[in-house]
C-alpha cells in the first residue's frame, strides 16, 4: 500500500493508505503506485485522483509539490477541492475576473501574470471536475 497525505496551507485534507494516485505533474499526468522511486516534482493545477478499495476520489488541486519516498506520497498544494465544495458560479466569476485583470497587467510583471494564470487554471480544473461529475 501507498500512504497518501494531501496538505494545503489551511489543513491536512487527507492522510491514509491508497492503492494508486494520479496527479497533474508539471510535465503531464503522473501515476504513482506502491514502491515508486523517490521523486520530488512540481504540480500544475488540475485533477488529482486516488483509489482506496473500490472507491475513486477526485479533487481539483492548485499548484504545489509532490514528494515520493519510502511508499509515502506527500502532496503540498495551495488548494484541494472535492466536487461538493466547488461553486460553479463563483469559479466562473473568478476566471472572468482573473482574465480581465490579466489584460491590464504590464508585460514586465511576470509574477502577477503567473499568479493570475494560476488562478485561471485552478478554477478551470474545478469547473471541469464539477461538470464531469454532474455528467
Amino acid at each position: 500500500m501507498l500512504h497518501l497525505e494531501i496538505v494545503t496551507p489551511e489543513k491536512k485534507i487527507f492522510s491514509d493508505t491508497v492503492e494508486d494516485v494520479y496527479l497533474p505533474g508539471s510535465e503531464g499526468e503522473m501515476g504513482i503506485l506502491q514502491l515508486h522511486a523517490a521523486l520530488v516534482t512540481s504540480l500544475a493545477p488540475g485533477e488529482l485522483r486516488y483509489r482506496k478499495g473500490s472507491e475513486t476520489v477526485e479533487l481539483a488541486i492548485g499548484s504545489g509539490f509532490a514528494e515520493i519516498s519510502d511508499n509515502k506520497l506527500t502532496v503540498l498544494t495551495d488548494q484541494a477541492l472535492g466536487e461538493d465544495e466547488i461553486d460553479e458560479d463563483a469559479a466562473q466569476k473568478a476566471i472572468e475576473r482573473a482574465e480581465k485583470a490579466l489584460e491590464g497587467v504590464e508585460a514586465g510583471d511576470k509574477d502577477e501574470q503567473a499568479h493570475l494564470q494560476n488562478a485561471i487554471a485552478v478554477n478551470l480544473a474545478a469547473l471541469r471536475l464539477r461538470r464531469k461529475k454532474r455528467g
